[in-house]
């Protein structure tokens, strides 16, 4: 919607805009003044309006509204419906008060526009954080619902200009295609118009060397005028919006040095054709919109481009699934109906649309654009499976478990948006360098006129008009989200989703990764090698304590137990102590398993000897005293090995801290060519250790799994959980191996150092063609079509440059 809509004038009713009858007083107080309405029902509705909070409707409404029918505006009491408990069930999550939605936003135009909604939105009471994808245009908003509600957030972004919708793929994909049509229209059109006005501008050069009649010549200036018409006031009216749009916010906006030269061009010609004196240059207003927008486009493309593996994500589920009832009678739903507890059937080469569980039959599923693992995985009963995934092979029966915001794919966009829209430092201080480079030209702007104005009057407009033109504040905007873009997309098809913004820039200057064992540098599924029972315990009644005390636990040690359980006793008074083990109640008897040290601490009695293993080992323990050993073993990930390398051969150090045994730390560190390693450590010695090293200057990279994982992986200056990890573990971490494939750690040790080399390229071109374009227009060696073409390529290079991280 535009910024500036006329009122009714004169006599006409404030709200429809039909005359207003003699005689008739109705009066409702609409933006401190006194509004004059023509029936009850105006004035009803309008009372209503501004009752409502909604008056900023009156700024932004397309034309008068329809009388009486409409109790409120459609389009605001449609904001309303958003605050539905039963229809935010479907786009929120969050716990309580504190809720989160994904919103798209239309008429975002550059990085300024995505500065400007951010900071409006998150000045209002209640919102505690708004983040926009620039190459999505998806919103992260997360508010409180006892202060604000979201139809009052929508309302906020649509009062500066721009419209928000709860997302939706089909609905985003819309937009994306309107925004492309439209803009494909406007270059169109300028393309034409430019075309037009050139061929008039030749045959008046032409003119000038040989002669041409007065008549003529004036018939053809009228004629570029008439053409340019289309290309200013419908080609162009974007950069006139967004440049008012920004000077109402009391802000300079990129668009505004476009559109000073756009509208000073154009009204100078037009006043020398209205006056038939001076020179037209039709053509260069032309030729200006045209490459600007032409640009603008160019690089709108590049941007869906860059933001192709957020949109693959978005994709993958499903609009309609078979769901069988309880009569077994195979019935197909939209994906929005289905809810935890149905049981779905998912035929080979569909996907499957919710997290669940597989029921019946065995199959492979596809996860690939989920995890980046191109190998299809097996699954049968009781195994789980992640909405989006691809069934391959044979028919599965899935019973729904988690639908809509809770799924794994939500999560992971969720996740992928606030990467997005999060910036690194270096971004950062591009955007305040860009507001204040807009500020600078201006006033340099002014001073090159003055100096022309006295030295050389004639010269001194265009020389002025050159320099806004040729001035680039949009390329050093683009300079930090087109590449995060590109390499967040990149790093996504590999599997390593990155979740914090500053991740990319603290992996790339990182000195020392830190890696936990079980779970991480091994594949995490241990083996229950055997049980060796102390005193009158039998092995069956060991192992069927200790799964009774592990079925709480995510741990690996825990699963290993339990899968060589089965079914047994339930526990009581369970409790996890992280990096220790599990204590609670079975039969009456109180029991520990874990670390020795932890079990024995029940009885207050000596730890056991150890038993010679070359795997891990668990004690079980009871207030009496220790009841059985638990020996473990877990093998290496096949790629362990190489991904050491590659990152010491990248420059960076390696350590392995655990909370296994020392003697078991050492022998994995051996196996896998780590140089470093500390075993027996609790959760706040891994944090020493690693506070340690970044007092001695360390930038350090933690990566783990575990619950036990959670402190250090906050505590590091970047982290990465395994995708198999706890929900603790990724809660804490700056990226998710979704892959789990270690070798895409050094990758994205390389992908994040390339980032912030063509960040660190992006700001210098911008600031170094500006520190050349900026003195040679200046100087009056720039005329305005090249100024025009110097704009539009810079932001194009520097989206281009962003787009390399692609590959």
């Amino acid at each position: 919607m535009s910024d500036l809509r006329p009122l009714p004038g004169e006599g006409e009713c404030f709200h429809c805009g039909l005359p207003i009858p003699p005689g008739a007083h109705y009066a409702v107080r609409i933006q401190g003044e006194e509004r004059c309405m023509c029936c009850p029902g105006c004035q009803a509705v309008a009372q209503a309006i501004v009752d409502g909070g909604m008056e900023d409707y009156y700024s932004y409404r397309t034309q008068p509204a329809d009388r009486g029918h409409e109790l409120v505006p459609q389009e605001l009491e449609g904001l309303r419906l958003y605050d539905s408990e039963a229809l935010q069930r479907s786009f929120v999550s969050g716990e309580g008060d504190i809720r989160e939605a994904a919103l798209i936003l239309e008429g975002i135009t550059c990085a300024a526009c995505v500065w400007l909604n951010e900071k409006h939105v998150r000045a209002l009471p209640g919102v505690l954080a708004f983040n926009i994808n620039y190459a999505t245009k998806r919103a992260r908003v997360q508010w409180d619902a006892r202060q604000i509600q979201l139809s009052e957030i929508l309302r906020a972004i649509t009062s500066i200009g721009y419209q928000a919708h709860p997302f939706d793929a089909g609905r985003q994909e819309a937009a994306f295609k309107r925004e492309r049509a439209q803009a494909l229209r406007r270059v169109g059109v300028a393309g034409l118009g430019m075309m037009q006005a050139m061929m008039i501008a030749i045959a008046l050069y032409s003119g000038d060397f040989h002669g041409m009649e007065e008549g003529l010549r004036q018939f053809l200036r009228w004629a570029s005028l008439v053409i340019t018409l289309p290309v200013i006031f419908y080609s162009s009216l974007g950069f006139f919006t967004s440049a008012w749009r920004d000077l109402k916010q009391k802000r300079l906006g990129m668009d505004l040095p476009v559109s000073l030269t756009l509208a000073l061009t154009f009204l100078a010609s037009a006043w020398a054709t209205v006056t038939n004196s001076g020179e037209v240059y039709f053509d260069t207003v032309t030729m200006f919109a045209f490459l600007l927008l032409a640009g603008r486009y160019l690089e709108m493309l590049a941007r869906h481009k860059a933001g192709e593996a957020a949109e693959a994500l978005v994709k993958l589920l499903p609009n309609i699934a078979a769901r069988i009832d309880e009569d077994g009678v195979e019935q197909m739903v939209a994906v929005a109906e289905l809810r935890p507890g149905d049981r779905v059937r998912v035929r080979p080469g569909e996907s499957i649309p919710a997290d669940g569980v597989v029921l019946e039959g065995h199959s492979s599923v596809d996860e690939s654009l989920l995890t980046g693992e191109s190998v299809p995985r097996g699954r049968g009963p009781g195994d789980a499976v992640i909405g989006g995934a691809v069934n391959v092979e044979s028919p599965l029966l899935v019973r729904v478990d988690k639908v809509g915001e809770e799924t794994v794919l939500s999560s992971i966009l969720r996740l992928l948006d606030r990467a997005q829209a999060e910036k690194p430092r270096i971004g950062q201080l591009a955007d305040r360098a860009a507001q204040w480079f807009i500020l600078g030209l201006l006033v340099v702007s002014v001073l090159v006129a003055l100096w022309w104005w006295l030295h050389e009057p004639s010269r001194a407009f265009w020389i002025t008009v050159s320099l806004l033109a040729v001035t680039c504040p949009c390329a050093l905007g683009l300079a930090t989200p087109a590449a995060l873009t590109a390499a967040t997309g990149r790093l996504t098809r590999l599997g390593l989703l990155v979740t914090r913004g500053h991740a990319l820039e603290t992996l790339a200057r990182a000195t020392h990764v830190v890696f936990d064992k079980t779970g991480t540098l091994t594949d995490g599924r241990l083996s229950l090698e055997r049980v060796i029972p102390l005193g009158a315990t039998s092995e069956a009644e060991a192992l069927l304590w200790a799964a009774a005390l592990e079925r709480a636990s995510e741990h690996p040690v825990a699963r290993a137990i339990v899968s060589k359980a089965g079914h047994g006793v339930a526990a009581e008074e369970v409790r996890a102590v992280p990096g220790q083990g599990m204590e609670g109640c079975v039969g009456g008897r109180r029991l520990r398993i874990g670390v020795a040290d932890f079990a024995m601490a029940l009885s207050g009695q000596s730890v056991p000897m150890i038993p010679e293993s070359a795997g891990t080992v668990v004690l079980l323990a009871d207030t009496g005293g220790a009841l059985a050993w638990f020996v473990l073993r877990d093998a290496p990930r096949e790629e362990a090995v190489g991904a050491i390398r590659e990152l010491r051969e990248l420059g960076l150090a390696v350590s392995l801290l655990s909370g296994d045994r020392p003697q078991e730390a050492e022998r994995v560190a051996r196996e896998l060519g780590i140089p470093h390693a500390h075993g027996g450590l609790l959760p706040q010695d891994k944090l020493n250790h690693l506070r340690r090293l970044q007092e001695q200057g360390e930038v350090v990279v933690m990566v783990g799994d575990g619950v036990n994982d959670a402190p250090v992986l906050a505590g590091a200056q970047a982290s990465l959980a395994m995708g198999g990890g706890t929900q603790l573990a990724q809660a804490s971490a700056d990226m998710i191996l979704l892959s789990e494939n270690l070798s895409h750690i050094p990758a994205g040790v390389r992908v994040a150092r390339r980032t912030m080399a063509i960040i660190r390229q992006n700001l210098a071109w911008a600031l170094g063609y500006n520190l050349i374009a900026v003195p040679a227009a200046a100087a009056g060696f720039v005329p305005p079509w090249l100024a025009a073409i110097g704009m539009s390529l810079s932001s194009i290079i520097v989206v281009l440059n962003a787009l390399r991280l692609r590959r």
